[in-house]
């Protein structure tokens, strides 16, 4: 049986520099003030504060299981490879190989938690779908997207509402939001904002001749409360209509979906999956602050770039995907050259590589 020493050293290591980015010391001292905190009687008096304590007592407990059972794993593996290395065995070899191997995915798993540094990302993402430049084709690429990314988000476990969809003139849809919920959605779906690209012979064509189809996805994080957001009732336009396409049980109903234009900046939302037409402005109106506080950042952004000399370009001004199903099958991220061959593993929700390498 090969020497695994060095292995474990690494490992052991590893474990060390996963103490300081999810600040184990910091959680460890939070987790009994939480603790008190939730089990008050009166919690539930303020819903909204009782759902911030109990996530984030949640996120605490996940974060000291997960690296208290790695450290538990390395102790395992050591264990049983010195057992071994004493008693000349290697029938165990098959099993410290496969053990060190799980460990070493499961610490680069984690190690991707390092990486989001952003100031919301750990929050629940609106996204929103728009077609683009290529006709039917396009219509038709939105709706691929959107199924692609909702096969995502259940693949990761994460919650998925769609909050509006409008049919596309001619197939597929024109255009969609929906709200993804869970841990990092944010942090993971931004790698994704901007415009994809869709080449292939296209069904839409009496020729059969190759299309090119553009989509856009813009991301925003879904701020649950926005205090510093005030809307002016002289700078909201309401206006209610007949819900349509997939936007759960409850759509077709009445004359429910509602629609906000905030006058002085153009930004709309939409809702048209809650039960009645005040439960979806009521929505309607936590994505338009989300959205305002989003274009606040942005525009303090602008600022500082301005006032450092730096030119960004905005997500909807560039391409960052190519998703090529003739004449070869390729996707491939533009920004990290990350690019892979399985072009319907990708369209079945297989991101989770191109956000990786993303952030990385």
């Amino acid at each position: 049986m090969r020497d695994v020493s060095d292995d474990i050293s690494g490992l052991r290591k590893r474990h060390t520099e996963a103490a300081t980015y999810l600040k184990i010391e910091e959680l460890r001292a939070r987790q009994p003030q939480l603790e008190t905190e939730a089990s008050r009687p009166d919690l539930w008096d303020d819903a909204d504060q009782a759902r911030l304590i109990t996530g984030e007592l949640s996120s605490v407990n996940d974060d000291l299981e997960s690296y208290d059972a790695l450290g538990e794993r390395i102790d395992d593996v050591e264990t049983l490879a010195e057992l071994a290395r004493e008693e000349h065995d290697d029938s165990v070899a098959a099993e410290i190989e496969a053990a060190l191997a799980s460990l070493a995915k499961d610490f680069g798993n984690l190690e991707l938690r390092s990486l989001f540094t952003g100031e919301h990302d750990e929050l629940a993402v609106i996204a929103e779908i728009q077609a683009g430049e290529g006709g039917a084709d396009s219509q038709d690429w939105a709706n691929m997207l959107l199924r692609m990314y909702l096969r995502w988000a259940e693949r990761k476990g994460l919650t998925t509402e769609i909050e509006n969809v409008s049919a596309g003139s001619e197939a597929g849809i024109s255009s969609a939001s929906f709200l993804v919920k869970g841990r990092y959605a944010y942090g993971l779906m931004r790698s994704e904002h901007g415009v994809h690209r869709l080449v292939r012979m296209s069904p839409f064509n009496a020729q059969g001749k190759r299309q090119t189809a553009f989509a856009a996805l813009k991301v925003t994080p879904f701020l649950e409360d926005v205090p510093d957001i005030v809307i002016e009732d002289k700078d909201l336009r309401v206006d209610t209509y007949r819900s349509s396409g997939a936007g759960g049980q409850h759509v077709n109903v009445t004359d429910s979906a509602v629609r906000l234009t905030h006058l002085p900046t153009g930004v709309v939302t939409t809702c048209q999956n809650q039960r009645s037409q005040h439960q979806n402005k009521d929505k309607a109106m936590q994505y338009l602050k989300a959205k305002l506080a989003e274009l606040q950042r942005q525009e303090r952004q602008a600022e500082l770039d301005a006032i450092r000399g730096v030119q960004h370009s905005v997500g909807f001004g560039s391409q960052i995907r190519s998703y090529v199903m003739a004449p070869y099958q390729m996707v491939k991220d533009l920004r990290s050259e990350h690019e892979t061959g399985n072009v319907d593993g990708v369209f079945d929700g297989a991101l989770d590589d191109f956000m990786e390498a993303y952030l990385r």
